[in-house]
């Protein structure tokens, strides 16, 4: 294993250090001018909030097109990743197999996607991504990655898979912002499948007679998450909405997770029409703040070992100086991995419109079950980095949309 970690201070540093198995260590550094126009190009190419930022990517955006996301990748590399930590990762790999790369990004560079660096290769059209040589997780900051605070009546030999699957959100319509993310209940064949299996496999919550009474439903509160949290549970899956905060604000925690939740309930985030969203700092604060005897928020919404927060830009705290947003507050109570994404994404509704593919094609679909297999899996991240590299040969061979790295790409596991 491989462990990097980069600093700003004008220019990026980089520092590397191997263990378990391997010795050796190595620094870098790339110059701040030429980070930030690496940085501004890829920007410029993620998708945005809204209609038009989506449709920009689809009609226009490098990583929709895969000569242009070639030699994107291609550049980030130039710039930001070292040739002799590669030649390092190919010495492990020749005795040891494929390694492990734990990443900490600094805020500048935390919505680089590592995995499709371009780290070598020619003018021919197969270059060697990052994601072909190493499996990629990125680090928490030290400051978060600490032992979780669990509640007195947890139970933590529980087996129980927490599923929030596209939760209706107050006041707000399907077609929406805030609105579906997944599509009609009942009307996509894999997700059902999903569900089925984690039903097969042991207890799900909540507690449904059919798979499609899991999706788009009007009672997961934060009330009820954290009842079912401090029961105890393995695993929670939530696949919906996030919205994110401006990182010049540099108010990480004002980041909110959109559930059932009405006007009325508790919380430090003012509602928004007629629903309060759950923010990073209730998650942090509980209810310490509102009230003399409140309760931390570790104790309220202890978080199991394994999180998939499929939303956008539900890691996206890592691009702030203080980092202290969703991905890193589950951490924070008790998570050991959180699979999060460093960017918007475009649901599969936004493929059918946007590129013409057929309804029965759904890319947020496929991301969601392959997080899920990972999640079950004892090595969630080679599992992951595993589909990731399936999705990347699609996209060398077809070059099809619904292989683009808008998707897989965005996708990263945050550990501890």
């Amino acid at each position: 294993m491989v462990q990097v970690r980069l600093a700003d201070a004008g220019d990026l540093h980089m520092t590397w250090t191997w263990v378990r198995g391997a010795q050796g260590f190595g620094t870098g550094y790339a110059p701040g001018p030429d980070v930030d126009e690496a940085v501004r190009a890829l920007t410029a190419e993620l998708p945005g909030g809204g209609a038009e930022g989506m449709r920009r990517v689809f009609e226009s955006g490098a990583l929709a097109t895969y000569e242009e996301e070639r030699r994107l990748s291609r550049m980030l590399a130039e710039v930001l990743w070292p040739p002799g930590l590669t030649d390092q990762i190919r010495q492990v790999s020749a005795h040891l197999g494929r390694p492990l790369m734990r990443i900490q990004p600094s805020p500048r560079v935390a919505q680089v996607p590592w995995e499709l660096l371009a780290v070598d290769g020619d003018d021919s059209d197969v270059d060697v991504r990052l994601i072909d040589l190493v499996d990629i997780a990125t680090t928490a900051p030290a400051s978060l990655r600490r032992a979780g605070t669990t509640a007195t009546d947890q139970n933590p030999d529980s087996d129980a898979v927490v599923l929030v699957l596209d939760p209706r959100v107050p006041g707000f319509r399907a077609d929406s912002p805030l609105g579906s993310v997944l599509g009609q209940p009942g009307s996509d064949p894999a997700m059902l499948s999903l569900v089925q299996r984690r039903l097969d496999a042991g207890t799900v919550v909540p507690s449904v007679a059919t798979p499609a009474e899991a999706f788009r439903r009007t009672d997961l509160d934060r009330d009820w998450l954290g009842e079912a949290l401090r029961k105890g549970a393995r695993r929670l899956m939530y696949v919906g909405h996030v919205s994110g905060a401006p990182v010049e604000g540099g108010q990480s925690e004002d980041v909110t997770l959109h559930l059932c939740c009405g006007p009325e309930t508790t919380g430090m985030t003012e509602p928004a029409r007629t629903h309060r969203p759950l923010s990073a700092k209730d998650l942090l604060l509980g209810t310490l703040p509102l009230r003399a005897d409140g309760v931390p928020g570790a104790h309220l919404w202890p978080a199991p070992p394994r999180v998939a927060l499929i939303a956008c830009e539900s890691g996206g705290d890592l691009r702030f100086a203080e980092s202290f947003g969703l991905a890193t507050a589950m951490i924070h109570n008790g998570a050991h991995l959180v699979t999060a994404t460093r960017w918007v994404l475009p649901t599969s509704f936004a493929f059918h419109r946007l590129a013409g593919l057929p309804q029965s094609v759904r890319p947020l679909t496929e991301a969601v079950v392959a997080v899920d297999a990972a999640h079950e899996n004892h090595d969630p991240v080679r599992r992951l980095g595993a589909w990731q590299r399936q999705q990347l040969d699609r996209w060398r061979a077809d070059r099809r949309i619904e292989h683009s790295p808008l998707l897989w790409a965005a996708l990263t596991c945050i550990i501890r």
